[in-house]
């Protein structure tokens, strides 16, 4: 399941179905999705568009599938910083990461599993909770 997929409005517009399947509108006349701000994951084959920014609320996080296959969880802090670490949670096995809580501790961000609230470094993606445990942090950025 990927974050956003794009959907044909009319022959010349298009709309973005958010995860949670809301529509929003096409880009305004004038502007195109070229010049819309996108977020972009460092994936095998290099950088691979994602989202727009604005698909990431600050606090929350978006799950988005890479060409390769794998899932990442988006996220978006409200200094604006933006983050990826695999979707997958290590210690039950599902994917949903990308519907943590976002908290810091030491000065780091970090978001904790909707499940068993094991917390994940989102620069390193270091268990805090378990040192022998980790997820995949990936590069991250803005265009």
């Amino acid at each position: 399941m990927t974050a956003t997929a794009t959907v044909t409005a009319t022959a010349t517009a298009t709309a973005t179905a958010t995860a949670a399947g809301a529509v929003r509108p096409a880009p305004a006349a004038g502007a195109s999705a070229a010049t819309a701000v996108r977020v972009e994951v460092r994936a095998a084959d290099g950088w691979a568009a994602v989202c727009g920014l604005s698909d990431l609320l600050p606090g929350r996080g978006v799950a988005a599938l890479l060409p390769d296959g794998r899932q990442v969880a988006l996220f978006r802090d409200r200094a604006g910083r933006t983050y990826a670490v695999d979707n997958r949670d290590p210690f039950t096995g599902a994917y949903v990461l990308s519907r943590g809580l976002l908290g810091s501790a030491g000065g780091r961000a970090f978001v904790a599993s909707p499940l068993l609230k094991q917390r994940f470094d989102l620069e390193t993606g270091r268990c805090l909770d378990d040192d022998g445990v980790s997820v995949p942090a990936y590069a991250v950025r803005v265009r």
